[in-house]
């Protein structure tokens, strides 16, 4: 049986599904006690993509990431650093 995939690679593929330059798509996971901060750094290109027309396409990503963070009783956070 394959190992369940990580919150870390959730938030990567689905990026990598939006943007043009998916090799640049990096996602770096900070755990501290009780939050998990992912931040996102992607081509300079493909950053208005990821944030979608007034952040809808970010906010959406936050959603996500928030339920499949609780089914595992966790809180994670999403950063885009530009």
């Amino acid at each position: 049986m394959a190992a369940e995939p990580t919150l870390k690679e959730l938030v990567e593929t689905m990026v990598k599904a939006l943007v043009d330059v998916p090799d640049e798509v990096k996602v770096s996971e900070i755990a501290g006690e009780q939050t998990t901060v992912f931040e996102l750094v992607v081509a300079k290109g493909d950053l208005g993509k990821v944030i979608g027309k007034q952040g809808k396409t970010a906010k959406a990503l936050r959603t996500i990431l928030t339920g499949a963070s609780t089914k595992l009783r966790k809180r994670s956070v999403l950063e885009i650093v530009e």
